[in-house]
């Protein structure tokens, strides 16, 4: 008896030696899994498919920011964790490599090599290193070639990966630290420069489907650019002065060493065979994108195609080996893991339950003050990127809803699709909720952390809704936008 009892002792003081281990991270990381176990047990309106999907969702967020485990671990993990729990079929992990994200990256990163190994890159770095060596200069002539490319490339993920290797060659002439800065201002200049234009985004164009067949009104190009390109550099400037003052160091060189000399520059002002081959098919491949209503075929499906193009024997740019090597298989695990992620939270029906929430307390709001259902219509979709992570499920998901909504309070929909699209627009929060923030994220010479990205949208997502709120009651109103 007495043995017994020191044995449960002992194992009792090892537990309390292991806890006491244990740092104050690990100790909030496993104290908020049980807090998250706890809430989601008692959603009594998900079924048990739903409430694990959701735990495993919130587990991997958790992960994400506040760890150093690989992010593509923790995502195939918590699909495995799911799969066993009997919550889903195997093919969830199967079919996660099937995802359009998944195939546009692949063949981002073949271009984005071909772009690099044909010399184009480094042209175009000279170019505008030409202007100026200063850091702030570099920025902004970076920024607005950015800003422009969202009239001419209709995908956030398509100019992030025009914009790739680029960044990759610019960044030589930067620190460690500034490098992971310019790893998260370029996709949030993409970003943000999305509401300047109806094409910058798939989620504007199906907001705008939905106003027309609904109530019959509509948002046209000019209209868009007229509200959205005032509004758009506003925002990427507020964007880029917060990253810069939360992220950038103190103590950098406010200068780039130009390494190239005089010779080098000179044989650059003539383009070889190979550039040439890159430019006319970065062209096709924006021509593609731009006519994607008229062929059918998606981006993804369109950037294969320009990888195949580069990869061509004897025709192409780089061999089949230089392509498949170029392409960061971590950063696809995880992108497809964490793709699937998102995508069972729309299968299992949470995404459903979290609108239907979300729409029963918008009605409560009937007859309130202007300003607070601009307010609220905001929460709602500036939110919405923490847990739906697609661009358009966003639009498909909610765009009804408060269309319903602005029919019911008897307010103009046309302005609340509006409202909600650029609303939308905001998602840099986390990795995953852009594939503009996933192709920089983790991986290669320039890449950023999670808690940077966190650290920067828990001050830019209030200063995003404060200047919408005062586009809205200013510039919009004044130019005819009225709820």
């Amino acid at each position: 008896m007495k043995t017994r009892m020191k044995r449960k002792m002992e194992k009792q003081t090892r537990i309390q030696t292991r806890i006491q281990q244990l740092t104050v991270r690990s100790k909030v990381i496993i104290s908020l899994h049980l807090l998250f176990m706890t809430a989601v047990l008692l959603i009594g309106a998900l079924d048990y498919r739903a409430k694990v999907s959701l735990f495993a969702f919130l587990s991997a967020m958790t992960l994400w920011i506040a760890t150093k485990i690989p992010a593509g671990f923790v995502a195939i993990g918590l699909i495995v964790f799911i799969i066993l729990m009997n919550a889903a079929e195997p093919e969830l992990l199967y079919d996660s490599l099937s995802e359009e994200v998944v195939w546009l990256m692949i063949g981002s990163f073949v271009i984005g090599e071909a772009v690099k190994m044909s010399g184009l890159a480094e042209r175009l770095t000279h170019s505008i290193l030409r202007g100026s060596n200063k850091k702030n200069n570099l920025l902004f002539g970076l920024s607005s070639v950015l800003f422009t490319s969202a009239f001419f490339v209709p995908s956030t993920s398509g100019r992030a990966a025009l914009s790739m290797p680029i960044i990759n060659q610019l960044s030589q002439g930067f620190s460690y630290k500034e490098r992971s800065v310019l790893a998260i201002i370029a996709p949030v200049i993409i970003l943000m420069s999305t509401s300047a234009t109806l094409i910058g985004a798939g989620s504007h164009l199906i907001g705008i489907g939905l106003l027309e067949s609904t109530v019959n009104q509509t948002i046209s190009y000019i209209q868009w650019f007229i509200w959205g390109v005032p509004f758009a550099i506003v925002v990427t400037l507020f964007s880029i002065l917060v990253i810069k003052w939360k992220l950038w160091p103190k103590d950098g060189l406010k200068e780039v060493e130009n390494r190239q000399s005089e010779e080098e520059i000179q044989c650059k002002k003539s383009m070889n065979g190979k550039e040439k081959k890159t430019i006319i098919l970065i062209l096709f491949l924006i021509l593609g994108w731009m006519t994607e209503n008229i062929h059918g075929y998606d981006i993804a499906f369109i950037a294969m195609i320009g990888a195949i193009l580069i990869m061509m024997p004897k025709f192409g740019i780089i061999s089949w080996k230089q392509g498949i090597s170029s392409v960061s298989w971590n950063l696809i695990v995880f992108v497809a893991a964490a793709t699937a992620l998102g995508k069972v939270l729309v299968e299992t029906g949470i995404v459903k339950w979290i609108e239907e929430e979300m729409l029963n307390v918008l009605y409560l709001f009937t007859g309130a003050p202007e300003w607070l259902i601009v307010l609220i219509i905001l929460l709602v979709t500036v939110t919405s990127h923490l847990y739906i992570t697609s661009h358009t499920t966003r639009a498909i998901v909610f765009i009804p809803g408060l269309l319903l909504f602005s029919e019911t309070i008897g307010v103009n929909p046309a302005t609340v699709v509006f409202l909600s699209l650029i609303g939308m627009n905001y998602c840099v929060t986390v990795p995953v909720s852009s594939k503009a923030l996933l192709l920089f994220y983790e991986e290669g010479e320039i890449s950023y952390d999670a808690r940077d990205l966190l650290r920067v949208s828990a001050i830019l997502m209030p200063i995003y809704i404060i200047i919408v709120m005062f586009f809205y009651f200013s510039y919009w109103q004044w130019t005819g936008m009225q709820l």
